[in-house]
């Protein structure tokens, strides 16, 4: 009896929490969603696994609890994965993979559709002063109103520079809608435009030049950082990572930056983020607040980019489809897809998915900016 009650006290048969069980059942549904549903399955599935991990249960020895996966525990590898998250290094290098990524000809293209991207970053600093109201303070309600550019990686770099203690929330919720954007846009997409303006077609955009390419990154970083110094970090790696794509003599490094980099660092963030989401520290009414301003944020700034659409065709001449308003969260691909989706229920043959890439690149630039000017004011 003396052994097997030996053997009892090094599971996890004892110490296993109701919270422990409720959060497993969060990351395998995270996982499901991953798998059957197609929702970001590269972010969700490390997310999930990592909230599994994040709960396991500890064990007691001389009366102390060891916590072998906890991120608050200097014994655990996972402490020191979870470093980049806390001290926001793996965000950069996560902007520079988007940048390799990213083709910026249809923002060249057409200059306008990045008033897009910057309407959809009200949903930000309206869900700042909600959360004010509710009681946080003005550096946790930065953090949470960036939920709303729907960027899980500018959302983990400002949190981990105003309120680390809220991480863990903030980046599930900001990695929550972002895998959502095929659920969450569409009601309000219909909703805020008619028939008629989801048929509208766009001029086709113009072709754009190799040099134009190349000076886009390098003008855009200079200028945007000369206005807001505080987004240089993450604008600075998106555009050198695109310089890279578009340079033409750096191929290998780009090829790299866009595919086995991203790839690794991603892979450390969705587990770092997971494993950070322990019963003990998500399950709380603070979480819970996050996650509904967060979906407010998230649905006033795809309002705000529909919304800004339609007031650019009643002032201007060159017809705007609204839909691709709500690519302006810089959730890149899948708003633009989404836009592509509801047009083409309307009209099979009306592609607004070159048009909605637009908007959806300027939305990155744009939460970064947002980024950096909360974090400029509300640092000090």
């Amino acid at each position: 009896m003396d052994g097997f009650l030996r053997i009892f006290r090094i599971t996890g048969l004892g110490t296993v929490s109701t919270g422990n069980l409720v959060m497993d059942l969060v990351g395998l549904l995270f996982i499901y969603l991953a798998i059957k549903k197609h929702y970001e399955p590269l972010l969700l599935i490390p997310i999930g696994f990592g909230i599994l991990l994040a709960n396991v249960p500890p064990i007691i020895i001389a009366g102390e609890q060891i916590f072998y996966t906890s991120v608050g525990n200097p014994n655990s590898q996972m402490y020191y994965l979870y470093y980049g998250v806390l001290t926001g290094v793996y965000p950069p290098l996560i902007f520079l993979g988007i940048g390799a990524l990213t083709d910026f000809s249809y923002l060249i293209s057409n200059p306008k559709l990045v008033l897009l991207g910057a309407a959809a970053q009200f949903g930000i600093f309206v869900t700042y002063f909600g959360a004010l109201k509710l009681g946080f303070a003005a550096k946790q309600a930065g953090a949470i109103g960036i939920i709303g550019g729907a960027d899980g990686p500018t959302a983990i770099f400002l949190s981990s520079m105003l309120a680390p203690e809220l991480i863990a929330p903030i980046a599930i919720a900001a990695y929550s809608y972002m895998a959502l954007v095929p659920v969450i846009q569409p009601p309000i997409m219909m909703l805020l435009t008619t028939k008629k303006e989801r048929l509208i077609r766009m001029n086709p955009p113009r072709e754009v030049s190799k040099l134009e390419k190349v000076i886009f990154p390098i003008a855009t970083f200079i200028i945007c950082t000369i206005l807001a110094p505080g987004s240089s970090i993450l604008l600075g790696m998106l555009m050198f990572g695109n310089l890279l794509r578009e340079s033409g003599v750096t191929e290998r490094l780009a090829q790299t930056a866009r595919t086995s980099f991203v790839d690794i660092v991603t892979i450390l963030i969705g587990v770092s983020v997971g494993c950070s989401a322990s019963a003990e520290t998500f399950l709380t009414p603070k979480s819970i607040k996050i996650f509904v301003l967060g979906a407010c944020s998230f649905a006033i700034a795809t309002a705000s980019g529909v919304i800004f659409a339609k007031i650019l065709n009643w002032v201007g001449k060159e017809p705007i489809n609204p839909l691709i308003g709500a690519a302006g969260v810089s959730a890149v691909p899948d708003s633009a897809r989404v836009a592509q989706m509801v047009g083409n229920k309307e009209d099979p043959t009306n592609f607004l998915l070159m048009h909605a890439m637009g908007p959806n690149v300027a939305g990155v630039i744009g939460s970064a900016i947002a980024a950096g000017v909360l974090w400029a004011i509300l640092a000090g």
